[in-house]
């Protein structure tokens, strides 16, 4: 999973390897740089299976299913806001596509999870509350964040 973040001047990029998929080894993860206090960044995530070669762009498949997944984003709200730019063909969010509109100094987490078959309409799911979505977790990232 790879996460970019324009803003501010920056591109900062968070990114998640596990080549050996469910095997033994943790994840790779990676954060480019510190965010910017009180900046807006444009924000896009892509999904690779590099477990497989060559790499399946599993971001596609993400898109063209839209109505099936979702990407959640959980921050501490010190640390900032996030507002999805894209839609499924029902006008629910899908998730690939966002604004992170950061706040105060501060470090924490920014947490991404793909889920498929969520319940886009459970109460808070359109607005990225990953509580009652259900649905199954393709993917889940944590990432150490700063703000600075």
């Amino acid at each position: 999973m790879t996460t970019t973040l324009t803003g501010g001047g920056q591109v900062i990029t968070l990114t998640s390897r596990d080549l050996d998929g469910d095997g033994p080894n943790a994840p790779t993860i990676t954060v480019s740089g510190n965010l910017t206090a009180n900046t807006t960044y444009a924000g896009e995530v892509s999904f690779l299976n590099e477990t497989v070669s060559p790499a399946d762009d599993i971001t596609v498949e993400v898109e063209e299913e839209g109505v099936d997944h979702q990407v959640f984003y959980q921050l501490p709200s010190a640390l900032g806001t996030i507002a999805y730019t894209d839609l499924d063909l029902n006008g629910k969010p899908i998730g690939l596509a966002f604004t992170l509109t950061t706040g105060n100094a501060g470090t924490g987490n920014l947490t991404v999870t793909l889920r498929h078959l969520p319940n886009k309409s459970a109460t808070g799911v359109a607005a990225g509350d990953i509580t009652n979505a259900g649905g199954a977790t393709d993917a889940l990232v944590t990432y150490p964040v700063t703000v600075n």
